[in-house]
């Protein structure tokens, strides 16, 4: 893993910053998937929409009720990830 910063701020449950972005694998209204400088961060939520992405810096901006945030384990292959996402 990379030793870039990464930082996570979450005000009042409605607005997310994330630094240390790499790449957004997947997102839609309760779902954000993002590989960061520190891991795979699934963001869960009701309203989710991205409101600025900036892969040059790795900064991203989530609106919307953030329920959770989980670190994926990285031995996991990424069609297991969506398995259980989509499975439930």
């Amino acid at each position: 893993m990379s030793t870039a910063g990464h930082q996570i701020v979450l005000d009042g449950r409605q607005t997310l910053t994330v630094s240390g972005v790499e790449e957004v694998e997947s997102f839609d209204e309760n779902t954000i998937v993002m590989i960061t400088v520190k891991g795979t961060l699934v963001v869960r939520g009701e309203g989710l929409h991205i409101e600025k992405l900036s892969l040059d810096g790795g900064d991203l901006r989530v609106e919307g009720s953030v329920d959770s945030l989980s670190y994926e384990d990285e031995g996991r292959e990424r069609g297991g990830l969506f398995a259980r996402l989509l499975g439930g």
